[in-house]
């Protein structure tokens, strides 16, 4: 029998793995919101469909996020800074804002606005579950273990598998399960 690596996974395992085996790693979760949203919708948007300024907004806010993946973070910022100034009411360009933050490791910044993607969403919708995770995720790294599990906790009620996965991890007794399969894969 052949010995089981983690070649033999797929990407998607790999990064199940990774989460079980790093619990607090930050990374990998965008992977695992990509399908579980498909969903869920923002209805500030939906609501405003032919609103010029909330087409421009959305616009800017996708070029953002291609200019963030490219890491060119600075004009993604202020980018999203002009797409929160045309429609500010749209909170889905605060939570992206928010994740360019982290990226320059500015968590200050990073919590006002997705405080405010939470506050324009009303925790829901697909900013708002992202907005929970997004917060949940900083919360755990600093040590907010209630913070973060409270986050979770909301987001998981959204339908979020990813916040269901921290909440896994959160519990002592799967704690004790992560620790033990990190001393089989040892082996």
């Amino acid at each position: 029998m052949n010995p089981l690596t983690k070649d033999c996974l797929s990407e998607h395992d790999r990064q199940v793995l990774e989460s079980i085996l790093n619990p607090s790693q930050i990374g990998g979760e965008e992977y695992l919101l990509q399908e579980e949203e498909k969903h869920l919708d923002d209805p500030q948007d939906a609501n405003a469909s032919g609103n010029p300024r909330v087409s421009d907004s959305q616009r800017m806010e996708l070029e953002a996020i291609g200019l963030a993946g490219q890491g060119k973070l600075s004009e993604a910022l202020e980018l999203l800074s002009k797409s929160i100034e045309t429609a500010p009411e749209r909170p889905a360009p605060w939570n992206n804002r928010a994740q360019v933050y982290i990226l320059l490791g500015k968590e200050e910044e990073a919590l006002s606005d997705i405080d405010q993607a939470l506050k324009l969403s009303n925790q829901s919708g697909r900013t708002g579950c992202r907005a929970l995770c997004q917060r949940g995720i900083l919360k755990r790294k600093n040590n907010d273990v209630d913070g973060a599990r409270a986050d979770f906790e909301v987001a998981a009620k959204l339908g979020s598998k990813f916040a269901r996965t921290q909440l896994i991890e959160l519990n002592p007794f799967a704690a004790l399960c992560n620790q033990m399969l990190r001393e089989v894969m040892k082996m």
